[in-house]
């Protein structure tokens, strides 16, 4: 299992999976009073989280599926990236995308976030790349069948 430090200046428990088989943990909304979107509107939500993990994981940030699907409510910049390097306070850009206004309340689970490995490269130039059944075929290119 990884350690990752964390410092919660919030008053709520530290982000946790719900069940056993949960890739993401819960993040909740920290806020003073509560806040109104109307529709189409943005905002960056405080969690009171700040995370250092290790060279080589990020953190992404995802909606949450049932605020999605149930209240229109999800994420501007998805799966948004924490680096390794970044120790600032986790915050979480929501948007409203119903038509009516949707209110995020302090301690609401407002998204998810996943811990996630990642590998470095170094390109290699090359004049050409080899051949795949697929080839140079970009979207749509399996049909609508």
């Amino acid at each position: 299992m990884l350690k990752v430090q964390v410092v919660n200046k919030s008053p709520h428990g530290l982000p946790e999976y719900q069940t056993t088989g949960s890739a993401g943990m819960d993040i909740r909304a920290w806020l003073p009073e509560p806040v109104t979107l109307k529709p189409l509107e943005r905002r960056l939500i405080p969690t009171g989280l700040y995370i250092a993990l290790p060279v080589g994981y990020e953190a992404q940030i995802r909606p949450r599926s049932g605020m999605a699907i149930k209240r229109g409510i999800s994420l501007v910049n998805t799966p948004g990236t924490i680096d390794s390097d970044y120790r600032g306070e986790i915050m979480v850009p929501v948007i409203n995308l119903s038509a009516e206004e949707q209110t995020l309340t302090d301690g609401e689970r407002i998204a998810q976030m996943i811990i996630a490995e990642y590998k470095t490269i170094s390109w290699e130039q090359s004049e050409s790349l080899d051949e795949t059944a697929r080839g140079i075929g970009g979207f749509g290119h399996s049909g609508t069948h």
